[in-house]
Order: C-alpha cells, then structure tokens, then sequence
C-alpha cells in the first residue's frame, strides 16, 4: 500500500491537543502537522513554538486555505459540530476529540455532511487501540474465550469543585453531560467495542455533590444482543479513582484496572477451572493516540473510513442518551428507541430534565 505525507492542523490548544502533537510527531515521516488555530490567539502561538509548528491561524477558514487533510478537533464540545461541519464540507477529514457531539442529532448532521463532502469523520477513543484491547477482541472474534456473560465497567474518579468553574464544564448546553458524556464514555466504548451491540438500558443519575447542572454519577444496567448483562458506572465523585472493566466469560475472566491509561500489565487473565491457560501479549502497546492516530494514516492511505467510524460512534452515543432518558424518565430504553422527534434524540436531557 502506498504510503502518503498528510498535512494535519490540530485547532484548540487546550490541555489534550498536547497528546495529539505528541502523537502526530511520533508518525513524522507520514504526516506533517503544519498549522494550529485558537481563539486565544497568544496560547496558539505558544503552542505551535512548544511544538515546532509552522504557521498559526487566526481564523479557522484561514487555516483551511492551508492545504489541509486532516484537522484534529480538539475545542470544548459545544464547539464541535460547527467547526466539523466547515472542515467536512471543505473536504477535509476530522479527528474529533470526545464527546464528538452533544447530540444524536448533531452526531447525524455530521454523518451526512461526511458522506456528501467524501470526508472522514472519526472520534478519538483511544482505550480500544492498546494492545491488549485488540488482543482480546481477538480472542472474542475467534470464540477461544467461549460466551460471554457478565461485565461490569466502572469510572470512578474525582473532580472538585473547582473543576467546574470552567464556564463550559457541568452545563447540558455546553458539556452534554455530566461523567456519562465526559469521563466514563472511554470505558463504557472499550465495552461496547468488545461486546458488540447493546439491546436494552434501565439507568439511574443523580447529582449528589458538585456545583452542575448534570448529573455527577449514573449507574446502568445493560442487556447486549448476545444476551450478556452488565452494569457501568460513571462517577466524578469517588476519592480513590479507578477505571476497571471486567468480562466474564464462559472460559476466562478477563479484567483490566487502570486510571487514565493501559498498558498490558494492567489486565489480568483467570481460567475458568478445567479450562487452558489464555495467553496474553506483554509489553506491546499502550492505549492512547498513538495507535489510533496510525490506523487512521493506514485507513487513508487505503481510501477507507478510519476507526472509529461514524457508525462506531453512533453505537456509543446512542447508548448514552439511552441512558440518560431511561434515567429522567425511570423507564426501559431499548437501542432504536431514540430516533428523530423523541425528546433525547436533540439534547441529552431531553431539553428539560437538570439538577441544578
């Protein structure tokens, strides 16, 4: 496959875009990353000479005249689907940084605006991209595991209230959620990308303790096509911080527990008793852009839709806003319920239900 020199531009210099630029840089003989936009044009400045980028931009169409292929959205998220929308319709493929949108809704527009401009549209969700993740869909995919039957996906981390005096954070209009839609939703797509689709979602939220509108825990039971049942919990409440998956299935119990990052020796294997040894890879890759960003110059190379597609993503979110209006309304959510008209389709609260 013939390889290509793309030439990236990362817009908004907030504290992530320095895992893109860290990440763009250690793929340097295939892309470029040759421009950077930010409303604080001082922090953009900043940031291209932290990372040798050559030309800032005071204005994103400006940035787009610059011969670009592929932008990395990295804006708070109410900024997303407009800057998206720009970039798509000028052909130019978008790496999205999450939540992609605050929305099914606008999570649609953009599919439609890809598949009219012949742009890509993918969503940084970097955990399915260590090592360990693709060895043990692997392992899924070639039935070595047997069934699957029970899961459990907890992110419990802390934020203080001073976290929420960023104007944007804690707000449904302008974060689209509270821990489901901003913290837990990396664990919760790792699940979803193991175990495939979802059918049906009882959940509950709360805001128990921080200064938001949102909630700032939500529990879910889930029920997964292949009759798996799991339980996922989001927290931005708990002290000692934790981000652990568990999958049991008929052979093995697999787990993973880690904060804001894997590496292989994070995850551990048990046999089921009477069952083989499962063998694990040690030491190969660990989750973040790095991967991601890769397979994505791999999928553009070959003129293909990069990971995480539209669709993969629309899989995730959908199960969020499932979640949410299973929680405002007390009532079971089965996958396809949530369409154009229905209350959650156009705002994760339904455009009534808050806490604060």
């Amino acid at each position: 496959m013939k390889r290509f020199t793309r030439r990236a531009a990362i817009i908004g210099t907030g504290a992530i875009a320095a895992a893109h630029a860290e990440a763009l840089r250690a793929h340097g003989d295939r892309v470029q990353t040759v421009a950077v936009h930010d409303l604080a044009l001082d922090r953009a400045e900043a940031f291209a000479e932290a990372w040798r980028i050559p030309s800032v931009h005071a204005s994103i169409d400006e940035l787009l005249a610059n011969e670009i292929d592929l932008v990395h959205l990295c804006t708070p998220p109410s900024t997303h689907l407009p800057i998206a929308l720009r970039c798509l319709e000028a052909g130019v493929t978008v790496l999205v940084e999450k939540p992609p949108t605050l929305s099914l809704a606008e999570l649609d527009r953009l599919a439609e605006a890809a598949a009219k401009s012949g742009a890509y549209l993918a969503t940084v969700f970097q955990h399915r991209f260590g090592s360990g993740a693709a060895h043990l869909r692997g392992l899924v995919d070639a039935g070595t595991l047997g069934p699957s039957l029970l899961a459990t996906c907890h992110t419990l981390w802390y934020r203080d209230d001073a976290y929420f005096q960023v104007p944007w954070r804690g707000k449904w209009e302008t974060e689209g959620g509270g821990p489901t839609m901003g913290h837990g939703i990396h664990q919760f797509d790792l699940l979803l990308s193991v175990l495939g689709d979802w059918e049906r979602v009882t959940a509950i939220a709360a805001r128990r303790s921080r200064p938001v509108q949102t909630e700032d825990v939500s529990m879910a039971l889930v029920e997964f096509a292949d009759g798996t049942v799991a339980s996922v919990v989001n927290s931005v409440v708990s002290a000692r911080q934790t981000s652990s998956l568990r999958f049991d299935f008929e052979k093995a119990t697999i787990e993973l527990d880690h904060l804001y990052g894997y590496s292989d020796a994070d995850w551990t294997v048990t046999p089921a008793p009477g069952s083989p040894d499962v063998t694990w890879p040690a030491g190969t890759s660990k989750s973040g852009h790095h991967d991601q960003i890769g397979l994505l110059l791999d999928a553009l190379d070959a003129g293909i839709e990069p990971p995480v597609s539209v669709g993969d993503t629309r899989r995730t979110m959908e199960f969020i806003a499932a979640l949410y209006a299973s929680a405002a309304t007390g009532q079971q959510v089965r996958r396809g319920d949530i369409k154009d008209g229905h209350p959650f389709y156009g705002s994760m609260n339904g455009n009534r239900w808050t806490f604060g």
